[in-house]
């Protein structure tokens, strides 16, 4: 009896050691990929984040030029330009509807539906950028199939659940049918439901216990229809999302430019809103001012406060500030060097009006050079996001890059 309690301890302590090590090799290789594409170390320190749950904004980039690259900002090497053959990013994106779903399902559920092995991808597939549709590279994907058609409208469980991550609802009436994006009041019967959770933003990776929690709740929607459902294994979409973040946050850039005065000077509040609206800004609720396309109405670039306080239109009647920020979030805009190439002339034009200087951290004034060695970086990143497929300011990367 000792020899077997014994062996049994023994056993334990081997299998606990083992996966530890597993994951140590894991966590390593994913690393050295991550340095291997992008020539840096992964998750870059940050300079000047910004008061939230991430920490990815405006990155220490590495060899700056001989004047000062801008606010939390120095230069890197881009990538470099050699053929991606054989590339592998740290992102694996695993087998979709996996067949026997690991989930206690009630009695009355039918079985899970048995779907054919999916090879495991190791890229992300290029993404519609105008067509809503699950997008199995970022999202933890169930899919039902009822007994019969039902509306929408019987999903409200699901529809309306809030889990920490956002979760979109997809239909389709039969299975050769498009993917249409469900809200409780789309009309019609649908044949076969997908409920996408997203796998990581600007908060973080989804966790095991999250993920846990979706699929049980797909467990009972399912239970409810009545229907059939599949889902993939919820620790290795845990491992997925942590790839998933790691890489984000190597690729997640905001690129800023101080407007300052020279102390003791400072910019009246109703001077710069007349000046900002001149220029094409408009006061937004989030307390900054949004420069945004007519057409589309997508935001390219914002200003904001170079102190805490956040701008509207109360304060500015009162208030007098010694600098702005002119922030570009490279991810989330379509082509992020011309927009640059935009805020740069604004930025330039509005320190001209106000008598203000393009400044770095340090307060020395921006030359030409280093503008264009932001841009440099910025044309960089920009290429390293589409060598993953995440085109900038795409679906994918509002997703990926939001919250």
């Amino acid at each position: 009896m000792i020899s077997l309690q014994l062996g049994l301890v023994v056993a334990g302590v081997v299998l606990v050691v083992g996966v530890l090590v597993y994951n140590w090799l894991q966590e390593r290789r994913v690393r050295r990929r991550i340095e291997e594409t992008f020539g840096k170390p992964a998750r870059a320190a940050a300079g000047e984040a910004s008061a939230g749950a991430s920490q990815r904004v405006e990155p220490t980039l590495a060899e700056a030029p001989a004047a000062s690259v801008g606010p939390g900002i120095s230069m890197s090497d881009p990538p470099s330009g050699e053929s991606d053959d054989g590339y592998e990013p740290p992102l694996e994106v695993q087998a979709r509807l996996a067949t026997d779903l690991a989930v206690d399902a009630p009695a009355d559920v039918p079985a899970p539906l048995s779907t054919p092995a999916v090879p495991v991808v190791t890229k992300m597939a290029p993404a519609d950028r105008n067509i809503a549709q699950p997008d199995p590279d970022i999202e933890c994907v169930v899919t039902l199939q009822p007994a019969r058609p039902v509306a929408a409208g019987a999903l409200a469980g699901g529809l309306h659940a809030r889990l920490g991550k956002p979760l979109r609802w997809f239909g389709r009436r039969n299975e050769g049918a498009q993917w249409q994006l469900l809200r409780s009041d789309t009309a019609g019967d649908f044949s076969e439901f997908a409920a996408c959770l997203l796998l990581a933003d600007r908060t973080g990776a989804a966790s095991r216990p999250l993920l846990d929690g979706f699929v049980r709740l797909m467990g009972e929607v399912a239970r409810t229809l009545p229907a059939a459902y599949v889902a993939p294994e919820t620790a290795a979409e845990a491992a997925r999302a942590e790839a998933l973040d790691r890489i984000c946050a190597d690729l997640d850039v905001q690129i800023g430019l101080t407007l300052l005065k020279t102390a003791p000077a400072t910019i009246a509040g109703t001077r710069l809103r007349g000046v900002a609206e001149a220029a094409g800004f408009r006061l937004a609720d989030s307390g900054t001012f949004e420069w945004a396309q007519e057409d589309t109405g997508s935001v390219l670039y914002a200003l904001q406060n170079q102190r805490p306080e956040p701008f509207t239109a109360e304060s500015l009647r009162a208030m007098a500030t010694p600098g702005v920020v002119f922030l570009l979030d490279v991810p989330r805009v379509a082509d992020p060097v011309r927009v640059f190439d935009q805020m740069k002339l604004v930025a330039k034009r509005m320190a001209q009006t106000l008598d203000a200087t393009v400044v770095d951290d340090n307060r020395r004034p921006l030359d030409d050079a280093a503008l264009n060695a932001i841009r440099d970086q910025i044309r960089a990143t920009a290429g390293a996001l589409r060598e993953v497929n995440i085109e900038p300011g795409s679906p994918r990367a509002l997703a990926l890059f939001g919250g």
